[in-house]
């Protein structure tokens, strides 16, 4: 059974460009703070976004609510309050996992495909978690040669994320949107790997159905304006088709 009581938060462990990482009095839990704090282009652009972290963490808790519902295993717990959430303490593995359903951004400007093209088939793509070096790009063969990830473990990752992908598909349509592409990143907690860091417009590119408005953080990457107004209008919808 698991105890209800709020966690004491402790020293924080971890700072990340959008949160930290708090430990708790239980070292297999952590709280997770959800901060304002906007950055793009490796942190070359930054910024604060009022409301930012308390929308995105709300979202992330009700996404993975549902996930969790639908049979993915997710480091998420409970929501404790407005910017801080309850989550298995997890070893992240250092890719970052990119499923994309329509050229935009990066895949755009690097293999000059037209934005906005749909694929017959979902593309995966890993990256190497650096910001020193950028990111950058790498295969299956790296990450195996380099000891990042098994073939098993890949090979799980590969499955878990093409099923997000389904799932949330369905449900960003239902709210009107469309899923253009998403980043997630995998943890392992003993033995098992679980879907870790968050789900929100700052980790999936989304436009509206009908007019193809940006709803995502390329609002602030791009200088479009009005990015806690986007950001809340997705919380908003997802609530709608999730009847929360």
């Amino acid at each position: 059974m698991i105890n209800m009581a709020v966690p004491e938060k402790k020293e924080m462990m971890y700072e990340g460009k959008a949160k930290q990482v708090y430990a708790t009095e239980d070292s297999s839990r952590v709280i997770v703070y959800f901060k304002d704090d906007a950055t793009a282009f490796n942190g070359k652009k930054k910024s604060q976004i009022s409301g930012k972290g308390e929308i995105n963490n709300t979202l992330s808790s009700i996404l993975y609510t549902y996930l969790e519902e639908k049979g993915i295993k997710t480091h998420f717990l409970r929501q404790l309050s407005t910017r801080e959430m309850l989550v298995h303490a997890v070893d992240i593995i250092p890719l970052e996992v990119i499923v994309r359903n329509i050229a935009a951004g990066s895949m755009a400007r690097n293999l000059g495909v037209k934005e906005g093209t749909v694929f017959k088939k979902p593309i995966l793509e890993y990256s190497f978690k650096k910001d020193e070096l950028g990111d950058p790009m790498v295969s299956e063969d790296h990450i195996i040669a380099l000891e990042w990830a098994s073939q098993e473990q890949i090979d799980f990752i590969r499955r878990t994320a093409l099923k997000i992908n389904e799932l949330l598909k369905e449900i960003m349509l239902k709210a009107g949107l469309r899923l253009v592409d998403f980043k997630l990143e995998f943890g392992m907690r003993k033995n098992e790997m679980l879907l870790a860091d968050e789900i929100s417009p700052d980790t999936c590119r989304l436009w509206d159905v009908e007019t193809g408005e940006v709803m995502d953080k390329d609002r602030f990457r791009k200088d479009l304006g009005q990015v806690a107004e986007h950001y809340q209008e997705v919380l908003k919808r997802v609530k709608k088709a999730l009847s929360v």
